[in-house]
């Protein structure tokens, strides 16, 4: 993602490695492929995509919703 598209509510949160690697976790466990968890762990709130996941929503469809 251009970070020029990014809207205010989606600015990259502050990156910290073991924070990064835990938020990219979350992303795996719901379901998310390892390259796309990597690049958009600093960049949403996983809760938002896990709650999506969690009502029936495909990982990928929920990323799309959440980017």
């Amino acid at each position: 993602m251009d970070p020029a598209l990014v809207s205010p509510r989606h600015e990259a949160i502050e990156r910290h490695e073991p924070v990064h690697h835990w938020r990219a976790a979350q992303l795996l466990r719901l379901g998310i492929p390892a390259p796309l968890a990597e690049v958009y762990a600093d960049r949403l709130d996983w809760h938002q995509i896990a709650r999506l996941v969690q009502r029936g929503c495909p990982p990928r469809l929920a990323l799309r919703i959440a980017g």
